[in-house]
C-alpha cells in the first residue's frame, strides 16, 4: 500500500495554475510529527525539492525557482499536503513527487524523506 497518494496533476497553459493534493491517510499515527515536502524530477534531470512544510505548518521551505509563485499547506486533521502553483512555466513540467519525513527539520535532499508517492505529472505548455 502507498503511503502517499499524489492527484491533481495535468496540462496547463504557462502562466495558469495547477493545486497538487497528496493524501497520507496511511502514515503511521503521529502524522503531525512528518515534515512533507514536494519534489519534482524533470527528464534527464535529477529530483530536486520545490517546497516543504515543517510539521506545525508555521515554517515553509520553497526553492529559489518557484518563490513567490507556489504554495504549501498542510491540513493535520486530514492528513494532507497541497501545492499551490500559480503563473507557471515551461520549465515547471516535471514528474511531481509528494514525500514525507519524520523529522523536526526541513531537510532539502530527498535522502532524508522515508516515504513517497508514485508521482505526478505537470505539463505546461508555451
Amino acid at each position: 500500500q502507498v503511503p502517499l497518494v499524489e492527484s491533481g496533476g495535468g496540462l496547463v497553459q504557462a502562466g495558469g495554475s495547477l493545486r497538487l493534493s497528496c493524501a497520507a491517510s496511511t502514515l503511521r499515527y503521529d502524522y503531525d510529527r512528518y515534515t512533507l515536502a514536494w519534489f519534482r524530477q524533470a527528464p534527464g534531470q535529477e529530483r530536486e525539492i520545490v517546497a516543504a512544510i515543517l510539521w506545525s505548518g508555521k515554517d515553509q521551505y520553497y526553492t529559489a525557482s518557484v518563490q513567490g509563485r507556489f504554495t504549501i499547506t498542510r491540513d493535520n486533521t486530514e492528513n494532507t499536503v497541497e501545492l499551490l502553483m500559480k503563473s507557471l512555466k515551461p520549465e515547471d513540467t516535471a514528474v511531481y513527487f509528494c514525500a514525507a519525513d519524520y523529522s523536526s527539520a526541513i531537510m532539502t535532499e530527498s535522502k532524508y524523506y522515508e516515504y513517497w508517492g508514485q508521482g505526478i505529472q505537470v505539463t505546461v505548455t508555451p
